[in-house]
């Protein structure tokens, strides 16, 4: 990727570099919990008759860890990090980065500490409990204001794809999480959902479907944009292809949630409405493929 006339600009790599360490940090964590709980499967005598090492508590730790300990400092390193490259700027705030990095530490420790104690709203990726839920949110916000004012103080006038696909990623992932985490607390650590019966059940679903679709899949895809065509040395195959994907990703996944729901209380409209446009998602993976194919056959033709 080059721009023309860019001048040299002093980037903060310092919260990338942060990000990036506690991405491997936490990635070694998340996974040896996932090793301690598979064991468990096979001998299961290896909670040794404490309840907080017992499978049940272990293995939201594990999920946690692994998407938003792992998952979600790699996003935040490499969001801040193509962001200020393909804007030529630095990052709008240096000290609203380091909020956000000190902030995502303090939730996953949060986490580390309550899931084992049995602290949980027992829904799937959203199990922490509402004080954990409000700092998440902060963070959040906090994270959309420096990459989104970043954008805005760009010195190149085209929006690069990447940053397309970070900016539905934080959009998307502040309205899942404030919408599903709605609830009624009733002590410093417990809480209720504020919907009930199958109403719940669709908003958890919805949230916890495209919390996939959007923090473990569009997040992802930004870097794919960047880093890919970065290592090749070339240009992306089809920018054009680029934005059907994109356009076809972020329209679709949304409408896809009900499909953990087949066979359930959950209205039959709603379920086929989640069966079909989990079938239309083969479009924008499909072009994903097909895109990155091309980046890399075209880099093995350059070098043959």
């Amino acid at each position: 990727m080059k721009f023309a006339n860019m001048q040299a600009t002093s980037y903060n790599d310092k919260v990338v570099r942060q990000f990036a360490i506690m991405t491997v940090v936490w990635g070694v964590v998340g996974m040896l919990v996932g090793v301690i709980i598979a064991a468990q499967l096979a001998w299961p005598e290896l909670n040794f008759g404490i309840s907080w090492l017992s499978y049940g508590r272990l293995r939201p730790l594990h999920t946690n860890a692994v998407i938003f300990a792992f998952g979600g400092c790699g996003l935040f390193a490499a969001a801040y990090y193509v962001v200020q490259r393909t804007c030529n700027v630095r990052l709008i705030s240096d000290k609203l980065a380091a909020f956000t990095f000190w902030g995502w530490q303090l939730v996953i420790v949060l986490a580390a500490i309550s899931l084992p104690l049995g602290f949980t709203q027992g829904k799937e990726y959203a199990e922490l409990e509402w004080p954990i839920d409000i700092l998440i949110a902060l963070v959040w916000v906090a994270f959309a204001v420096v990459f989104f004012g970043t954008v805005g103080t760009r010195k190149v006038r085209h929006i690069y794809v990447a940053n397309w696909f970070f900016g539905a990623f934080i959009i998307a992932v502040a309205l899942l999480h404030i919408v599903n985490a709605a609830a009624l607390p009733v002590g410093m650590m417990k809480s209720y959902s504020a919907y009930a019966g199958v109403q719940d059940a669709m908003v958890q679903w919805w949230y916890g479907h495209n919390a996939v679709g959007f923090f473990l899949t569009a997040g992802f895809l930004g870097m794919m944009y960047y880093f890919i065509p970065k290592q090749a040395e070339r240009p992306v195959y089809s920018y054009r292809l680029s934005i059907v994907h994109f356009w076809a990703l972020i329209f679709t996944y949304m409408w896809a949630g009900p499909h953990h729901l087949h066979y359930t209380a959950l209205p039959d409209w709603t379920q086929s409405i989640g069966m079909v446009f989990s079938l239309i998602l083969l479009a924008p993976a499909g072009a994903a493929m097909d895109q990155r194919h091309h980046d890399l056959v075209g880099r093995l033709a350059q070098t043959a």
